[in-house]
């Protein structure tokens, strides 16, 4: 019933993202039909992190075991036992040097995952798939170590390729743009689009850097900046809404005691409180609606009347 309110009122958007959750995307197709809903990588970054941690620990503690048992053959009063304890120390090991691979090969596709297939700085939709799928496959192949936890991230991973890579779609089509409106090959745009994968204080990003520029010539600047212009414009998660919410979440305990007028003094608040800090220095020191508007205002306090506060600017 939002998004059909929202429809209303001219919301009209190219496509929308959510998690997997399929009553979210089942109450988006009623509202908007065939609007495409792309996947978020970030719960399935985390869902995956999570198995790596686990399978981490887990090999951790074979080590301790391990440990624990060579100190117990090695006391004078397990002599005796040191056969039978040789046994058991035999299949610790083993168990030790079983987990310890699988963590180790987890923590691989993982990384493989975030890094290479899932960043926003990669190869063409194509070969995405091809490298989402052979993490698939290897996991598959590591299922049956471990099927209480492996099967439900393969699982998901398996339903989800589609909608977790829409985005390089979308990106492959803004690179394609650019590369026709600058008038220069497709692979040097993706070129300056992989570049952005580099930190800018690494003598490899200022290497590619000067190769590109000379390749391009008078066009790099002007491509340059519009590949870096279409990537923060190529959302991959819903990560500002999860933000919101987790902002929110900490002062919904007062809603029961104060009724709906504060959710009215709640939202008034948060759109005129100045950012103390941000990663972008345009917001710091200034609120939502100076954002928005361009315009300052009084301090909160004083726009509601309870006295005549101003902000110290720095």
């Amino acid at each position: 019933m939002h998004l059909l309110d929202a429809s209303r009122e001219g919301l009209a958007p190219d496509y929308t993202i959510a998690d997997a959750g399929q009553g979210l995307r089942a109450g988006q197709k009623a509202a908007w039909g065939d609007t495409p809903c792309h996947g978020d990588v970030f719960h399935i970054q985390r869902q995956c992190e999570t198995l790596a941690n686990t399978l981490g620990n887990l090999a951790r503690g074979a080590r301790t075991r391990r440990e624990k048992l060579e100190a117990t053959i090695g006391k004078p009063r397990s002599r005796k036992r040191d056969s039978s304890f040789a046994v058991g120390l035999r299949r610790v090991r083993q168990a030790e040097a079983h987990a310890h691979q699988l963590a180790l090969n987890m923590r691989t596709l993982t990384q493989w995952l975030s890094h290479d297939i899932l960043a926003l700085a990669g190869p063409a939709l194509a070969t995405r798939q091809a490298l989402f799928d052979f993490v698939v496959h290897e996991l598959a192949a590591r299922e049956p170590q471990d099927p209480r936890r492996i099967r439900p991230v393969r699982v998901a991973l398996q339903n989800q390729r589609d909608d977790l890579l829409a985005f390089a779609g979308v990106l492959d089509a803004k690179l394609a743009g650019i590369a026709q409106a600058a008038g220069v090959p497709d692979d040097l745009v993706r070129a300056a689009c992989l570049l952005h994968r580099k930190p800018t204080t690494s003598p490899a990003y200022w290497q590619g850097w000067g190769q590109l520029r000379s390749k391009l010539g008078g066009q790099f600047h002007a491509v340059f900046a519009a590949v870096a212009q279409i990537m923060e414009h190529t959302p991959r998660s819903s990560s500002l809404v999860e933000n919101l919410n987790s902002r929110l979440r900490n002062y919904f305990t007062l809603r029961r005691h104060l009724g709906n007028p504060y959710l009215d003094l709640l939202r008034f608040f948060l759109n005129h409180r100045r950012f103390v800090r941000s990663r972008r220095a345009e917001h710091q020191g200034r609120s939502p609606c100076e954002l928005m508007t361009g315009q300052d205002h009084p301090h909160w306090l004083t726009l509601l009347g309870l006295g005549p506060l101003q902000p110290q600017r720095t």
